[in-house]
């Protein structure tokens, strides 16, 4: 008789209840049931990168495209202007760079704040089976139908 672990995630919600209560109900003791709560992060997401951790996230792509098209313009109009061409250029481009930075930051800090705390599902329960291996696909199968998150097999 080989003795399986069955390990699945799921959100707080009243389906990890039906889904303990399920497994009671087809004969998996108390005992060989257990849920451990996990502490989401409290903490607000770092918005610039570090040399160790980045979140795939850059505050330069908008800055680089406007400074493209700012420096063009600038040294466009800059062969009218007296400082010439080259440095309305350069001036175009740190304009645009600055511009698209703040665009960016903004968007970040006030339009994506919100989003980046809700976006995907977040794993709040951490469900731990024991049981026979004979049992194993019928428990799978109950924790999938109750929407786990996610679900491993450990002999």
């Amino acid at each position: 008789m080989i003795h399986l672990q069955l390990f699945s995630t799921f959100e707080t919600t009243e389906f990890l209840e039906m889904a303990i209560s399920t497994l009671e109900k087809k004969g998996i003791k108390k005992e060989s049931i257990f849920a451990v709560p996990l502490d989401n992060r409290k903490e607000d997401r770092k918005i610039f990168d570090t040399l160790h951790r980045s979140d795939g996230t850059s505050l330069i792509d908008i800055g680089i495209g406007l400074a493209t098209a700012f420096s063009v313009i600038g040294a466009s109009i800059g062969f009218k202007l007296a400082w010439g061409p080259i440095y309305w250029g350069l001036i175009g481009a740190f304009v645009g760079l600055v511009l698209g930075f703040a665009i960016r930051l903004v968007m970040e800090l006030v339009v994506k704040k919100n989003k980046r705390v809700l976006k995907g599902k977040h794993s709040e329960v951490i469900l731990i089976v024991d049981c026979e291996e004979s049992q194993a696909e019928l428990i799978e199968n109950i924790l999938w139908s109750h929407f786990a998150i996610g679900v491993a097999k450990v002999k």
